[in-house]
C-alpha cells in the first residue's frame, strides 16, 4: 500500500513565489511525482495539471519536458504523459553511479563552498536533524531537495551536476515510497546532517566518508524493499 501524501496546494514549498511560473510548475510537479500523489504508471495531461495547479499550459509543459529528462515521465506521442514506474534493478544501477558522482561532489562542495554556502549547509544539517527528531518526511524530503540544489551549485562542477540532477528526484521518490517499510528515517536523517556538516565544515576526507556512510545506508533499504508491494 503507497504512503498517503496530503496535497501540495494546501502547503506549496517555502520560496515558491519568488520562482518563475515554469519553476513552480516544476517545483509542484516533481514533489507530486515523489510523494506519489501522481503514481507510477499513472497517465496525466497539460490541461489536468494545469487545471490542478492554476499554473498555465505551457509552463506546465516545460516542467514536464524537464521532468522527462529526469526520467519522472515518459511523454509518448498521441498518447500523453505517463509517471515512470519504479524497478529496484533500476535503483542498484543508479546508486552505483550516485556513490561515486557524490562522492565527487561532496568533497568538491567542502573544498569550493563559499562562506554564505557553508552557512547554508550548516543550516541544513540543523533541518535534517529536526526532522530526524520529528520523524518528519515531508520536511525531510524537501530539506533533501535544498541539500541536493545547494551540492550542485556548491561544487561547482557543471558536468557532475548535470549527472547528479538527474539522479536526485528518482532517489527521493524510490526512498518515499518504501521507507515506512524498509527504512529508518531518524537514521537516514542524521546520516544526511552529518554529510551537510561535514561539507560545511570544509572537511573534504569526512565529507566522502560521509556520502559512503550515507550511501551504504541507501543502499541497504533498496535490497531490503525487494519483497515489498510495489
Amino acid at each position: 500500500m503507497r504512503p498517503a501524501a496530503p496535497s501540495l496546494l494546501a502547503s506549496q514549498p517555502e520560496g515558491a513565489s519568488a520562482q518563475t511560473l515554469t519553476e513552480q510548475a516544476y517545483t509542484l510537479l516533481e514533489e507530486m511525482i515523489v510523494r506519489l500523489e501522481l503514481t507510477p504508471g499513472s497517465a496525466v495531461s497539460e490541461a489536468m495539471l494545469s487545471a490542478r495547479l492554476g499554473i498555465g499550459r505551457t509552463p506546465i509543459r516545460e516542467a514536464l519536458q524537464r521532468l522527462a529528462r529526469e526520467r519522472l515521465v515518459r511523454i509518448l506521442p498521441r498518447r500523453g504523459v505517463i509517471v515512470s514506474e519504479i524497478d529496484v534493478k533500476s535503483q542498484l544501477r543508479l546508486l552505483e553511479v550516485r556513490r561515486e558522482i557524490e562522492r565527487l561532489m561532496a568533497r568538491a562542495a567542502a573544498r569550493r563552498s563559499s562562506a554564505n554556502e557553508r552557512s547554508q549547509f550548516t543550516d541544513l544539517a540543523r533541518a535534517f536533524r529536526r526532522s530526524a527528531r520529528a520523524r518528519d518526511d515531508v520536511s525531510f524530503l524537501r530539506t533533501d531537495r535544498e541539500f541536493n540544489e545547494l551540492c550542485l551549485v556548491a561544487a561547482r562542477n557543471e558536468f557532475a551536476a548535470t549527472a547528479m540532477g538527474l539522479m536526485n528526484s528518482l532517489s527521493r521518490r524510490f526512498w518515499f515510497l518504501h521507507f515506512r517499510q524498509a527504512a529508518d528515517l531518524p537514521v537516514t536523517a542524521r546520516l544526511h546532517a552529518d554529510l551537510a556538516q561535514a561539507i560545511a565544515d570544509g572537511d573534504e576526507a569526512l565529507a566522502g566518508a560521509a556520502v559512503d556512510s550515507l550511501l551504504d545506508n541507501i543502499e541497504s533499504f533498496t535490497r531490503n524493499t525487494v519483497s515489498t508491494d510495489f
